[in-house]
């Protein structure tokens, strides 16, 4: 047991009945503060602030003034405070350790970036001012989409879709607006690899296509006979990720590309694992037609909590004209926003969103480029995947790799190292969190077997990478080890324990019911 100077214990002693911790009486666990809900905590029948009833007030409500009280918990300031910081305690999150989901690319956020996206003139404009009071925040948005073009030797790029899947929707909605323009309306077939993001089919039959599936070779990557052996004179194109989910660069992209566009299809490909190759591969070069960036990905502006994010479309000069409004062009008299598709050049397939974009996210990606400098972005992927092949060599001799070789920028293990356990892929992730670390992404991609992706990113340091690796390795022995009741019981020192997820999917409680009294009370 580790001890501090003055010899004294510096864990508590060991109590197999509370998953190693002592008792408390108080719930809590040192600064691990018990917190129940707002409603137990607080009363409904008192607030916190004591205000005088109003006299003389006439009421202008027309007979919808409450009757009732309003059944929200009243608490002191200071309570209500304490209540919502240790709520936050509880939420993992980048700025408090390494955040393993693989194909998410959980990237460290600079403070840079939030400080430029709130400065005056850039977080309290209104999409509806007149664009000669906005100049500067065209301009920035020209400047993101010069960047981005370069950074994938394309000729246009669409800024409004506001995430990933809405990206994909541009891009499959051009190459239809392409088809059709061709009197090609038949052509409605569309290749999807078999590992591909979810999102891919779906946005395709959203569009009006029907889906076809491409498996995958022995490596990983897509099967280029089976590939070939799918083309037709109905195929509208092919909807590929790369480097791939399984964290794969698909070596015979060019090949792919050339074979799609003799066939003549259209190639869109899934950019949401950009940040393993920015600097290092334009795909215009590769010869796709359409591709989304997420930026809040690869360009590291916030990620989750639904929003707001950003997914801007590149697109190759076939498809260009195309693209939908608004757009933005730089003219001898400057910056401006072309907002109606009888202003465009070409045939825009139409408008995606009311607005322009989310100024937001185009302010944080921006900076971050320019903090960066085009020898900082490639260094960023190369750090991406250097970590990720730091992983899987550290993690390979007790987790299996699910393919051979190298990656890109994640790591991907499936269960083999687990057979004849107990111990399932869940169980791992539940018990990562005993340990202080949010589980990697589990199951997914479908095509491999209890799959686990890991993605460090480049943001984390080696003696990071390090501790989290010691923590799986420890658990992979444990599981071997035969100490499978640990696992199936895990997480013991969450919040919340072991959940049923399915039946919480199905049949959320989302409102909270005050407990009955009984007789007795």
């Amino acid at each position: 047991m580790p001890l501090n100077t003055q010899g004294r214990p510096t864990r508590m002693a060991e109590n197999l009945s509370t998953g190693g911790y002592a008792d408390t009486f108080s719930g809590s666990r040192g600064l691990d503060q018990s917190e129940p809900l707002i409603f137990e905590r607080g009363r409904t029948d008192n607030t916190g602030v004591d205000l005088p009833e109003p006299k003389g007030i006439k009421t202008r409500l027309g007979g919808l003034d409450r009757t009732a009280a309003i059944g929200l918990p009243g608490l002191a300031e200071p309570e209500a405070m304490r209540h919502y910081v240790r709520l936050s305690r509880k939420n993992y999150a980048i700025d408090l350790g390494l955040y393993p989901l693989g194909s998410c690319t959980m990237k460290h956020n600079p403070r840079l970036n939030e400080k430029m996206a709130r400065l005056p003139g850039l977080a309290d404009i209104h999409p509806m001012q007149p664009q000669q009071t906005v100049e500067g925040a065209i301009e920035l948005m020209g400047e993101l989409a010069h960047w981005l073009m370069t950074l994938t030797n394309t000729p246009c790029v669409a800024l409004s879709p506001k995430a990933g899947a809405h990206g994909e929707l541009c891009g499959m909605m051009a190459i239809r607006a392409a088809l059709d323009a061709r009197g090609e309306t038949k052509r409605r077939r569309v290749l999807v690899p078999e590992s591909a993001h979810g999102t891919n089919p779906a946005t395709a039959v959203q569009c009006g296509f029907t889906t076809d599936e491409i498996p995958a070779d022995a490596t990983g990557r897509v099967d280029l006979e089976a590939l070939k052996a799918k083309l037709g004179d109905d195929v509208a194109g092919i909807m590929l990720t790369n480097p791939n989910t399984c964290g794969l660069f698909e070596r015979d992209i060019k090949e792919i590309a050339d074979l799609i566009h003799e066939s003549g299809g259209y190639f869109y490909c899934d950019g949401a694992n950009f940040n393993a190759i920015v600097g290092r591969v334009r795909p215009g070069d590769l010869g796709i037609d359409a591709m989304h960036i997420n930026l809040h990905k690869t360009f590291s502006t916030p990620h989750g909590g639904g929003g707001p994010g950003s997914g801007p479309t590149v697109f190759s000069e076939a498809l260009a004209p195309y693209a939908p409004v608004p757009r933005v062009e730089q003219t001898s008299e400057g910056w401006r926003l072309i907002e109606q598709e009888a202003d465009a050049d070409g045939e825009p397939f139409g408008r995606m969103t009311a607005f322009h974009g989310q100024m937001g996210m185009f302010s944080r990606a921006l900076t971050y480029m320019l903090s960066h400098g085009s020898d900082g972005l490639k260094q960023a992927s190369e750090d991406a995947v250097l970590n990720a092949n730091y992983i899987l060599a550290r993690l390979k001799h007790v987790m299996t790799p699910a393919f051979d070789g190298t990656c890109m920028h994640e790591a991907l293990f499936d269960d083999r190292f687990l057979k004849d356990t107990g111990v399932t892929t869940l169980d791992f992730a539940k018990a990562m969190i005993d340990e202080g670390y949010h589980p990697m992404t589990m199951y997914f991609p479908l095509v491999v077997h209890g799959a686990m992706l890991i993605e460090p990113t480049e943001t984390e340091s080696k003696s990071g990478l390090d501790r989290f690796c010691d923590v799986l390795e420890a658990l992979a022995e444990a599981a071997k080890a035969g100490e499978a009741d640990r696992f199936r019981s895990a997480p013991v020192h969450a919040p919340t324990k072991r959940l049923d997820e399915t039946l919480a999917a199905r049949n959320p409680v989302l409102r909270w019911t005050p407990p009955v009294a009984t007789a007795a009370e």
